[in-house]
């Protein structure tokens, strides 16, 4: 089972009876921001690997940037 983020519990704010909005610590949120950064960034590796996004090389880029300048 994964560890818990959460070091207190979430605080939920209701409206009409539902769910609406839900109150963290800000260093739960921030650490949950990474997490998802993390895990957009394997998402994209994922497609570079497989051939389904397109990459060049740092220096080709700055090249073609200082041409166009």
């Amino acid at each position: 089972m994964a560890k818990s983020i959460m070091k207190v519990k979430p605080q939920v704010i209701m409206k009409d009876g539902r769910p609406s909005a839900v109150i963290i610590e800000i260093n739960d949120y921030r650490e949950l921001l990474e997490k998802l950064e993390d895990k957009e960034d394997l998402a994209d590796l994922k497609k570079i690997r497989m051939g389904g996004m397109q990459v060049r090389k740092f220096k080709d880029y700055l090249a073609e940037r200082d041409n166009a300048l």
